[in-house]
């Protein structure tokens, strides 16, 4: 099984290490909530002009539509132990995490969200704990869009976008952990909503 056709002309997918071969045989159940969500996902004009805050509703709208089939935040409590002295690695928690999937929004962070997230899943993998991650994020060619709505300044060029992910990946960030990147571009835009 591979992504959905509909899904392609709608979002930009890229797969490291064959993600999607290890989700759609080994985690069916996770890998068509995740198509699920995509398919339902619709970027509305409303929610783009609707004022930031900690969590934007584009975020929270993946996060919710996961948390109802049961995916949920995650953090991992991690530490060695050196001579008995135990020492913690301190990880930051996964937004969506399911069967040792995990899934992180960035809409409009900083860059520096998605090395967190890399290291995350990079550690993650070499545990044993994550066989899969996903980043959703926005194309960067949604940046025109944004400055015809004259809010271009509110998504900058150093905030989370598709340009700044791919360097980080292909600079080794997540190590060897699978990866399915999606990119929501122009394709998901609805302007009457």
């Amino acid at each position: 099984m591979s992504i959905p056709n509909t899904l392609k002309t709608k979002y930009t997918f890229d797969d490291r290490g064959h993600a999607v071969a290890i989700l759609s045989h080994d985690f069916p159940q996770e890998f068509k909530d995740i198509c699920d969500c995509l398919n339902a996902f619709v970027l509305r004009k409303s929610q783009i002009m609707a004022r930031g805050g900690a969590v934007s509703d584009i975020s929270k709208g993946i996060d919710d539509f996961l948390h109802k089939r049961e995916w949920a935040q995650k953090a991992f409590n991690i530490e060695i132990r050196v001579d008995g002295k135990p020492i913690p690695i301190p990880t930051h928690h996964i937004d969506n995490f399911k069967n040792d999937i995990g899934i992180e929004v960035e809409w409009n962070n900083k860059t520096e969200f998605y090395d967190r997230d890399l290291n995350n899943f990079r550690l993650l993998h070499e545990l044993r704990v994550l066989s899969v991650g996903v980043i959703i994020t926005r194309r960067s060619e949604l940046q025109g869009l944004f400055n015809n709505l004259k809010i271009g300044k509110k998504y900058g060029a150093s905030t989370t976008h598709w340009n700044k992910l791919i360097p980080k990946v292909d600079g080794g960030g997540a190590g060897g952990c699978p990866l399915l990147l999606v990119g929501i571009g122009l394709a998901c835009y609805d302007s009457n909503t």
